[in-house]
């Protein structure tokens, strides 16, 4: 089994997006999460991707990617008790607002056009 410690090192929130799935976990400074895979290999089981949101920066939000190169997609992430974290751990309510929102108007403007007959 391969297992990778995710910490978060910073002030603000650490969002640890598990790929290819884009699921998201939120850390709270200092927090901890597992990752862990069924592989088995010698080669690596994860890579990472960092990068910058000019707009989260500015919120205090930073952005990791765990990529699972090898094994099953469908990691396990536990907390540093073990507990299982599920995606959208912790995950601010004006997030999951925005984030609603965003996708009704996804879902409002598809409607509308194939109300008017072009293609989707």
């Amino acid at each position: 089994m391969a297992v990778m410690e995710v910490r978060n090192d910073s002030r603000g929130w650490l969002v640890m997006w598990l790929e290819p799935l884009g699921e998201d976990r939120w850390l709270r400074p200092d927090e901890t999460f597992r990752v862990r895979s069924d592989y088995h290999g010698d080669e690596l089981a994860f890579s990472l991707t960092f990068w910058v949101d000019d707009d989260d920066r500015s919120a205090g939000i930073e952005n990791v990617a765990v990529w699972i190169e090898r094994g099953d997609c469908y990691a396990e992430v536990t907390d540093r008790a073990g507990n299982l974290v599920e995606c959208g751990h912790q995950r601010p309510d004006e997030v999951n607002r925005r984030w609603q929102a965003a996708l009704a108007d996804a879902h409002r403007r598809t409607a509308e056009r194939k109300a008017g007959g072009e293609a989707v």
